[in-house]
């Protein structure tokens, strides 16, 4: 028995290992609070849904034209006979139609390791031969990544610096959390960490700090906390805030000299919150008849914070819907007009509790990814405007200021995520990835993404390969042992992209003539490097790897947003027209032909317990991220089951829209709109706002016509963009129906491999067509 190190989006651990197999996981000994989602390894690396070998859909051997993925076998096969067709499929779509023509931004989180990072590598593979069309943006925050920076100047108000929690332990009064902070965000971390803080940042809170959880549900602050809640209905939040902003303006409580000095266009907004612009006053009245919250509340709130150090929080969530810009704005305006940007403790931030930011100390821990190159082509699109560039090529669509034409895309290539976990109307998607010519997919299990592909790589976990993770906000840099052999013929993604390079003559390119282990090495030098120009003298290659890890000391400064900025406003000018902050963008305006009048503002969401179509479908679903996984990662395994009930997810429903329904605690119930149906089993809370459900994302897709025989709420969710500003994903914005299920539940045919055939019954004609 061995004791190695490895770490995975989950966090550090140690695994014992025996006779080539993964017996036990260990916590991290320096961890305060380590995810127990590292605990399905052991299962999970030997699962019998790993993909074996490389394989091809048989339907597209034969030239089916795409009609038959997700549904069709595949044939096991040799990896030259896999690699060969790859790179020949490759080689005739840039040849015949262009390098735009391959659409390859492989959006998702594959692993931890910072050297085997699947994104990198493909995007680092594609430009070697010429380019191909990306991805820009991402599911999690993509309306914010586009819009912040025409108002605040960055986007690192989304949770990559953020006031940390030891200035608001040590100065701030209340914080106003817009949907609360979430207790099962904090466990994951692109890169892997070594130090779960959320511990840690709850525990700063409770040292005087008033925490108002204002979401539709209760326990998006953990119970085990004092809070106050404020019920609110979903997409509302910006409607609450202008509101709050109009008790100060009209109490005379703005502070007048910091929006004069540090802010642009406060005038312009203050005019639209009086109702001087559209004969509408955004009062506590009006705003109570959009968020069912009551006036009194509103007003009473707004005025509570006056002489107080407030913290406007936002989650993520909040962007992810229609005009899901429009809240981030509006917080930012709120913190303005109180006048504390900059000040220890006080201003807003975006994003405590995800991806575990904590308000940790600026470690700014220096790590290394292989660089992706120069993208000839200049291609790209947002992440979630995926679909309607398969299905509408030519088509055009606003996003930034730009017009962008939609590329003909004849080849797709995924690796290291999964686009039926993340995206919306996943029928949608299905018919949007039968357009292509092919699919090709490097992948570790059989996921919706790679039953819908034709070409399937076998590629291995973090555990079967050596790295380095780590994280910018995380102290520890780690050494990711190789803990077991490949499962099957699985390879690395960086193998199998150096093999297509081989044959599609760019393998110097792309290797730059190093091994995996040899650009290991080149990492160690670099981050050693970056540490030594900070004063830290780092261990050789070989002692950070017997040890395990390194820690970086804690900064001696507690990080504040904007701090430089309020200290000296012109030496440290923001990146925006003014150099302030824009409570009004004469931008936003022409980049959306005037459809948003360039200040926070309340915009239909459309789909809301407000709209006509409430009459129809009633329910507001809400759609958060799982507790029991990451994204739709590990769903197989006995700690994501754990979650589930009858093999469905849970959807929590207030107890009385249950009641009228006929819907009791346990039922298996079926939510549906016009664009698809899933099944769940119902909980039953009255901690939440009624009309509302939540139905956590990441249950593997398993289509049978329009509905899922699983509980993937995307088959429910719209694929429409944010605005024309942000173009992200508006997943939050959905209405559906509950009714209780009659009938036997479906089997879910996701919980074994598709049929997987041996190459000897390939014929003859077909193992040399395609070749």
């Amino acid at each position: 028995m061995t004791i190695q190190r490895s770490a995975s989006h989950w966090g550090a651990f140690r695994a014992e290992v025996v006779d080539g197999r993964i017996k036990t996981v260990l916590p991290f000994e320096h961890d305060p609070r380590p995810s127990p989602l590292n605990s399905v390894w052991p299962e999970m690396v030997n699962s019998p849904l790993r993909v074996a070998a490389p394989a091809v859909r048989s339907g597209w051997l034969e030239g089916d034209g795409g009609s038959g993925r997700g549904e069709d076998d595949f044939f096991e096969v040799t990896w030259d006979y896999a690699l060969d067709l790859a790179a020949g499929e490759i080689g005739r779509v840039r040849e015949t139609f262009g390098n735009k023509a391959l659409f390859a931004g492989s959006y998702g989180w594959s692993s931890a390791g910072r050297l085997h990072h699947a994104r990198t590598l493909v995007r680092r593979f594609f430009n070697s031969i010429g380019g191909f069309t990306d991805q820009m943006t991402n599911y999690s925050y993509g309306a914010a990544m586009t819009f912040l920076p025409r108002v605040v100047g960055t986007q690192s108000a989304i949770g990559s610096h953020l006031t940390s929690a030891r200035s608001i332990r040590d100065h701030c009064d209340v914080m106003l959390a817009f949907g609360g902070i979430p207790t099962k965000n904090w466990e994951v971390q692109a890169g892997g960490s070594g130090e779960h803080r959320y511990d840690l940042f709850m525990a700063a809170l409770s040292h005087g700090t008033q925490l108002i959880n204002i979401s539709p549900l209760k326990a998006d602050v953990g119970d085990d906390h004092a809070n106050r809640w404020i019920p609110i209905r979903p997409n509302t939040d910006t409607a609450l805030m202008l509101a709050m902003m109009r008790v100060l303006d009209r109490e005379g409580e703005v502070d007048r000299a910091f929006l004069e000095r540090y802010c642009a266009g406060a005038d312009i907004l203050c005019d639209y919150l009086a109702g001087k612009t559209d004969g509408v006053e955004k009062t506590p009245q009006w705003a109570s008849s959009i968020t069912a919250v009551s006036a009194e509340t509103i007003e009473a709130l707004a005025l509570s914070l006056i002489g107080k150090r407030v913290l406007v929080t936002a989650n993520w969530s909040l962007q992810r819907a229609r005009h899901g810009e429009q809240p981030y704005w509006a917080a930012i305006a709120l913190a303005a007009m109180l006048g504390q940007i900059g000040l220890p403790g006080g201003g807003f931030a975006f994003g405590y509790g995800s991806s575990n930011g904590m308000g940790n100390p600026r470690f700014d821990t220096p790590l290394y990814s292989l660089h992706v190159g120069d993208n000839p082509t200049g291609s790209a699109i947002p992440v979630a405007r995926v679909a309607d560039m398969l299905l509408t090529p030519g088509g055009t669509f606003q996003y930034d200021g730009r017009v962008i034409t939609y590329p003909d895309i004849h080849l797709v290539y995924w690796a290291g995520g999964n686009p039926f976990h993340h995206h919306q109307d996943l029928n949608r998607l299905r018919e949007a990835f039968r357009r292509p010519d092919t699919v090709i997919v490097n992948e570790c299990y059989w996921t919706a993404t790679a039953r819908h592909a034709d070409i399937v790589f076998p590629a291995t976990t973090a555990l079967e390969r050596d790295d380095i993770g780590g994280a910018s906000r995380d102290p520890f840099i780690l050494a990711m042992h190789k803990l077991v052999e490949p499962v099957g013929q699985a390879r690395n993604d960086y193998q199998i992209f150096a093999a297509l390079a081989e044959r599609l003559g760019a393998h110097r390119a792309f290797t730059e003539g190093r091994s995996a282990e040899q650009w290991l090495e080149k990492a160690w030098l670099e981050i050693s490097a970056r540490l030594a120009a900070r004063g830290i003298v780092a261990p050789q290659l070989e002692q950070f790897w017997e040890h395990g890890y390194i820690r970086i000391p804690d900064p001696d400064d507690d990080y504040v947003m904007f701090a430089d900025f309020r200290a000296d406003p012109e030496k440290h000018r923001l990146n925006t027209p003014s150099g302030k902050i824009e409570l009004f963008s004469q931008q936003v305006v022409d980049f959306t032909n005037g459809a948003q009048p360039g200040h926070p503002v309340w915009l239909d969401p459309e789909e809301w317990l407000g709209a006509t179509a409430a009459d129809v479908h009633p329910i507001h679903l809400l759609t958060p991220q799982p507790k029991h996984r990451l994204h739709g990662q590990m769903d197989w395994s006995a700690h994501s089951r754990a979650g589930k009930r009858h093999g469905r997810e849970i959807v929590k429903m207030h107890r009385d829209d249950a009641r009228a329904r006929g819907i009791g605690d346990g039922d298996i119930v079926r939510l549906f709109n016009d664009r698809g149906a899933c099944l769940a089993v119902a909980e039953l809370e009255t901690a939440m706002m009624r009309g509302v459900a939540l139905l956590a994302t990441g249950a593997t897709y398993d289509p049978e016509g329009k509905a899922d025989r699983n509980s993937n709420p995307n088959v429910l969710t719209r694929d429409i963009g944010s605005s024309e500003l942000g173009q992200g994903c508006a997943a939050q914005s959905c209405l559906v129906e509950i009714e209780r299920f009659r009938g036997s539940l479906p089997e879910l045919r996701i919980e074994r491999p598709p049929t997987i055939r041996s190459s000897e019954h390939l014929r003859d004609e077909l193992w040399g067509a395609r070749a």
